[in-house]
């Protein structure tokens, strides 16, 4: 394989998307022979020698190349050979680092790069590739997880689930839970299972916690196949510091800034200087990396806010070249996959974080609604009695909703540390809990916006996840649980089913708040309109007391039926109601407290309506 000198220029120059086409170890045949091509990127080191299990762990010496690249072809190298870089400093000292590119590592706690062919695996999902969107206009539910705590193995002493037999398992629940997409917490090589991999060491490396890359692959194909999208949880913002990794890699601060006020993180992590063209480069190459390589359908950045501001704080100034960095990856990487999605998790209140670069944005397709989340939580933990002052709390995100392309989260950041599960965070007894939880799943699916659930949030767990263990399917033992996982399914597949639910998320039009009376200030009451025709209209009695006589305004006269309530169906009202002539039209309903329903006008002739 010759050296990719014009890639290895951009690549330095922060041009490059496919640097890992250039730098890592590559399979080749070269002075007829067959081997490896290594190549690193270590500018401050006094010399580079490469070490593996091919030769003893007894150093090679690499070529120099300009700029600080250093080169060598190595024969008989095979794949799966271990290697690493030895690294001599210019103050004399001696370390053995991994491959930066690697595609492969060792399993935890060992540590060394692994030769891999990522080439050859033989895709099946060419028609998915070709069809997938953005999702705006199509319903878009996301099944957050972790892959190494959904399930474990209880037939070998609870280890993880490779990849492959992950697929077996969680493609079958997904798709009858009814969601679209699965999104996986960073795959990312990491060393502390605690981390949940957000703090990595491997950029291109396929955590081997659950497998090789090649299983990842099945694992994505099979997705794809079942009509799944994939998207990738990505840490772009700070790296771990274990001395093997990217920290001081080459004797100097290659990857991290060289002004020590600028390199700690609040995660006790070195954060990554974007000021640096060739970590621009690292960065932007590794995205690409993931969706060319793994076709993933989706990119999730995690802590944008600290690539706005410095410290993620808007009062210590912006982040001048964490803002470059987002705009000039985002735009490269949207015009090279324009069907794939970028996922902005950020807890600022900047604006455009969604518009397009070219019109001053920071060219995100989503962002996550944390707001929303906040203040909807915070509502629901409230007693019944205090919820009338605080209705604005619940109303609130629709007062900027449109100035982003949202996407609503309970993510996992909500069930751990403390801060108790979704149904645990709610007001009252568990009986009121459940009821409670019906309607704020309910309001989500009606919300305007895409939705993401972590993994335990469809069980209604009450313990906190722990990611040293499976998730506590035994819950489905008792019936409150059993109830609530029919439900969720059920919620789910009448909001895949209804275009009023998702064709206008993002269309003003599609969305309107309804009058009630003021008498009832813990309901709630809003229509989802389908542009190209029909409307659903929601009514929400989030009190303790039942609301008789409660009109819900529709707008027209005519028949209208109940389509999905948050209660069992013996509980329910009558299935058909007429519209009156009160107030506008509106039906006269009576809702118990914690309920929530959802009408829609039915299409019935003429003089059966006039009835």
């Amino acid at each position: 394989m010759p050296i990719n000198s014009q890639e290895i220029r951009n690549y330095l120059e922060g041009a490059s998307m496919e640097g890992y086409e250039a730098f890592g170890a590559h399979l080749c045949q070269e002075y007829n022979q067959d081997g490896a091509r290594f190549t690193v990127h270590a500018p401050n080191a006094a010399n580079v020698q490469l070490i593996g299990s091919f030769n003893g762990w007894e150093g090679y010496d690499m070529q120099r190349l300009p700029a600080g690249v250093w080169t060598i072809f190595a024969k008989d190298v095979k794949e799966h050979d271990l290697y690493k870089f030895r690294i001599h400093t210019r103050d004399g000292e001696v370390y053995d680092r991994i491959d930066p590119f690697a595609f492969h590592s060792e399993l935890r706690p060992d540590t060394a790069s692994i030769v891999c062919r990522l080439d050859g695996f033989a895709w099946t999902d060419g028609a998915w590739m070709r069809a997938r969107s953005k999702n705006y206009n199509a319903p878009m539910s996301i099944y957050e997880l972790h892959a190494g705590s959904w399930k474990t193995s209880s037939a070998d002493g609870g280890r993880f689930y490779r990849y492959d037999e992950l697929a077996g398992e969680l493609l079958p629940y997904v798709k009858r839970m009814g969601y679209t997409h699965i999104e996986l917490l960073p795959l990312t090589e990491h060393p502390f299972d605690g981390s949940w991999g957000y703090q990595v060491t491997g950029y291109y490396s396929a955590t081997s916690r659950y497998g090789s890359p090649w299983q990842l692959m099945q694992l994505v194909d099979a997705c794809h196949k079942q009509g799944i999208g994939v998207i990738l949880d990505f840490v772009p913002v700070h790296f771990v510091k274990d001395f093997y990794a990217l920290h001081q890699y080459d004797g100097g601060f290659l990857y991290e800034s060289d002004q020590p006020e600028n390199r700690e993180s609040e995660w006790g992590t070195a954060l990554f200087d974007f000021t640096k063209p060739h970590v621009l480069s690292f960065l932007k190459s590794a995205i690409n990396f993931w969706i060319t390589r793994y076709h993933l359908d989706g990119i999730r950045y995690d802590a944008v806010s600290n690539l706005l501001y410095n410290g993620g704080r808007p009062e210590r100034g912006v982040n001048e070249a964490g803002v470059w960095f987002l705009k000039n990856v985002n735009y490269a990487v949207g015009n090279r996959h324009p069907g794939v999605m970028l996922i902005a998790e950020d807890s600022s209140t900047t604006g455009k974080v969604t518009a397009p670069v070219v019109y001053g944005g920071l060219g995100f397709d989503y962002k996550w609604n944390l707001g929303w989340m906040h203040d909807t939580l915070e509502y629901m933990a409230l007693p019944p009695a205090q919820r009338p002052s605080h209705r604005d709390r619940f109303t609130h995100s629709m007062l900027y909703f449109y100035q982003d392309i949202f996407l609503l989260p309970f993510s996992h950041d909500e069930v751990v540390h403390g801060k108790k599960t979704i149904i645990d965070k709610l007001f009252g007894s568990y009986e009121e809990k459940f009821r409670q939880l019906r309607c704020l799943y309910l309001y989500m699916f009606t919300h305007p916006g895409k939705k993401l659930n972590f993994m335990g949030n469809e069980l209604a767990e009450f313990k906190e996840w722990d990611e040293s263990s499976g998730l506590g399917w035994n819950v489905l033992d008792y019936p409150a649980h059993r109830d609530f996982a029919a439900y969720f399914a059920r919620l789910q597949q009448f909001y895949l089913q209804q275009p009023a639910l998702h064709r206008e998320d993002y269309n003003m039009q599609g969305f309107r708040w309804l009058v009630t009376d003021q008498c009832f200030p813990c309901v709630f009451a809003y229509a989802r309109e389908d542009l190209n025709g029909g409307a659903l209209f929601v009514l929400l009695n989030l009190s303790n007391q039942p609301c008789a006589c409660c009109r819900l305004p529709v707008g027209a006269p005519g028949r209208y039926a109940l389509l999905f309530s948050t209660e069992e169906p013996a509980a329910e009202p009558e299935k058909q109601l007429m519209a009156h002539p009160v107030g506008g039209w509106s039906l006269e309903v009576t809702i118990p407290a914690y309920t929530g329903y959802i009408f829609g006008k039915l299409d019935v002739p003429a003089e059966l309506d006039a009835q």
